[in-house]
């Protein structure tokens, strides 16, 4: 259910956004800042596989728009290409380049020969080794063999010496990976760098003073009263975050007892975003619905006191790479994926949209339920 006619980006936006990026700010930070969702400024990135595009513009001397028009005076006048030259201070080899490029003297037009000017000037160099097919095998070998870019590069300039055709730096070779448009290296080859990331992030980028991954004083599943576990009282909800294209992300939560189901639409997977999304969400609830909450120990939940302190439900946090300990959100996630499959832009999806899908769960016989609907189960449970 995409929905279309979304606004994009303005220049002045994404010039914002790849400063941002350069900076080290996560998808979440930056789309907050610019009003999108992470999702959107995901999109805008992996394009150019995190590297901000180079801005290029047409080299000095270049024949101006005036100029053209003076051309195209002269040509409607007769006048010779030498005396149209020596009126503008040019060589006259420039003016025949120029009128020959742009369809000769019967159909040149100024206009038409700006604009072909510009978009050439806005056209990338072909980079170092898309001429040199021994160079990119080369590379693609040492990649292959988990060598480093840097590596790579200072083997080349120590092994092939004064050869300047077999040089090339070690920055050209990541652009060459991550730009998918060069069209030079394989993308698979990216899986041998150290880092795995599929995107370029800058030097000074770093998670450092940032709760990312930390889920200080949490309250460990161990410690969560034995009537939880039994599922014989309703009011306990386990909670996770199911992962679509274009680093988007829907919050999950289903009750123990009834395995009745919300879907949660986060603006992004830092732990701002999702925990207001969950207070929000929460708070819509009668009082008493939601008594704990059980989730696994990703970062977006770093910040769950504040959740706790919003809506006075319990937090408890599962034992590390223990998703058998959330089994009941576990298995709604995969009946979920009915609606949401692999690859999936979950940014796309509006909260009304969200609620639609989880009400036809929640409408849903369950064998496990003797048949009933969670929907069902809940409200019986509640009377």
């Amino acid at each position: 259910m995409p929905r279309t006619g979304r606004p994009g980006l303005s220049l002045q936006q994404k010039k914002e956004l790849w400063n941002r990026w350069k900076d080290g700010q996560s998808l979440s930070e930056i789309g907050r800042a610019l009003g999108k969702h992470a999702g959107s400024i995901h999109g805008v990135l992996s394009t150019n596989g995190g590297i901000a595009p180079r801005i290029r513009k047409a080299r000095a001397g270049s024949l101006t728009f005036a100029e053209r028009e003076e051309i195209s005076r002269g040509l409607a006048t007769n006048s010779s290409l030498r005396s149209i030259a020596k009126q503008l201070g040019r060589a006259p080899s420039t003016i025949s380049r120029e009128i020959a490029r742009n369809g000769g003297s019967k159909s040149y037009r100024a206009t038409s020969a700006d604009i072909c000017a510009s978009n050439n000037a806005l056209r990338p160099k072909a980079c170092a080794l898309q001429a040199n097919d021994k160079l990119v095998t080369v590379v693609a070998e040492r990649l292959k063999s988990d060598w480093s870019p840097q590596q790579i590069s200072g083997w080349l300039a120590r092994t092939y010496g004064d050869d300047k055709t077999m040089q090339i730096s070690h920055e050209t070779i990541y652009r060459s990976l991550f730009i998918q448009a060069r069209g030079v290296l394989k993308k698979e080859l990216i899986s041998h760098l150290r880092s795995r990331r599929m995107m370029r992030r800058g030097k000074t980028a770093s998670t450092a003073g940032q709760p990312r991954g930390q889920i200080i004083d949490a309250v460990s599943i161990r410690d969560r009263p034995a009537s939880v576990e039994d599922r014989a009282l309703p009011g306990h909800w386990e909670g996770d975050l199911i992962s679509g294209s274009k680093n988007s992300h829907i919050a999950t939560l289903v009750e123990r007892h009834s395995r009745f189901v919300m879907l949660v639409r986060v603006a992004g997977k830092d732990t701002t975003s999702v925990v207001s999304a969950l207070v929000r969400q929460v708070k819509t609830l009668p009082d008493g619905v939601m008594q704990s909450l059980t989730w696994d120990r990703g970062g977006e939940l770093a910040q769950h006191k504040n959740f706790t302190l919003a809506t006075d439900v319990a937090m408890y946090f599962c034992d590390p790479r223990s998703p058998w300990q959330r089994g009941t959100n576990e298995n709604t996630n995969g009946l979920l994926r009915q609606y949401f499959p692999d690859g999936t832009d979950l940014s796309t999806f509006t909260q009304k949209e969200l609620d639609i899908i989880a009400n036809k769960l929640n409408t849903r016989p369950r064998k496990t339920l003797a048949f009933m609907t969670p929907g069902d189960k809940l409200a019986e449970a509640l009377q």
